[in-house]
């Protein structure tokens, strides 16, 4: 049995408390940050391999169904108005399509041909780099998609909470968080998910610094689109700058971008 279908550590799961079933969560989430730090060789080969890549005009995919098709779709669309970089750098594709999004699509994970189809879409060539996301690592949709993606020249990554799977055959660089049986027997959403979630952000974040979308420790490229992260501009301007709030704001409106501001003040 896999690790991640084995059976939860707790029964009689209905007849607890709020606070007894708060506990118990709590207590298995804490394990997998350092989980997940075992595997910060494998995770920094591959982002550097993702780099490489990346800084020729490649673009980085993420590739799942359900729960792991999500969390790359939210990481892939928090880059463009978190970084200022385009749509098409980071991507996340889900078994099913947009509706999957919201809705469990019957079937799709199980189609071995899919990803592909769903990948040449954006035209794929050999400078992109593919990371499968599944917490068994046998779903057939991140199985046949890195299996061809590998195939066609494409850098393949996994990410997994299960040794040896089916998928880890076809990747590159493969990393295996075993976070243990879930509270809920099967329910991968929950720390296979946030081990997942957790790794995505490292991914995607380490990136866009080495790409240059960070300055010192603030998003310079960020897109300021509402009142609340113009306001964090203005803030960033004021300490980078070490100019007041109303001075930095002023600079912000002239320019409307926080690297382009700071820029041009030096720059006078």
């Amino acid at each position: 049995m896999s690790s991640t279908e084995s059976f939860s550590n707790y029964n009689d799961l209905e007849k607890k408390t709020t606070s007894e079933l708060l506990k118990i969560i709590n207590k298995e989430d804490k394990i997998v940050p350092l989980i997940v730090e075992e595997s910060l060789k494998e995770i920094s080969v591959l982002i550097d391999k993702v780099f490489e890549r990346m800084v020729e005009g490649g673009r980085l995919f993420y590739i799942g169904s359900g729960t792991p098709g999500r969390l790359g779709i939210i990481d892939a669309s928090e880059c463009p108005p978190t970084f200022g970089v385009d749509n098409n750098v980071i991507i996340g594709v889900i078994a099913g399509g947009d509706t999957a999004i919201r809705n469990s699509i019957e079937g799709a994970e199980d189609d071995l041909i899919q990803a592909w189809i769903d990948l040449e879409k954006y035209h794929v060539n050999n400078k992109d780099s593919v990371i499968g996301i599944t917490a068994s690592g046998r779903t057939p949709y991140v199985v046949g998609g890195l299996k061809k993606c590998k195939d066609e020249g494409l850098l393949t990554g996994l990410l997994t909470c299960n040794k040896n799977s089916k998928a880890s055959k076809f990747s590159n660089i493969k990393i295996e968080t075993i976070v243990g049986p879930e509270v809920v027997t099967g329910s991968t959403r929950m720390k296979s998910g946030t081990a997942q979630k957790l790794i995505l952000n490292m991914i995607s974040t380490t990136l866009m610094i080495k790409l240059g979308k960070v300055k010192g420790n603030k998003m310079v490229d960020m897109t300021l689109s509402n009142s609340k992260l113009i306001d964090r501009g203005v803030r960033f301007v004021s300490d980078e700058l070490n100019i007041t709030y109303s001075e930095a704001e002023k600079l912000l409106k002239q320019s409307n971008s926080v690297r382009d501001a700071i820029n041009n003040y030096k720059n006078n």
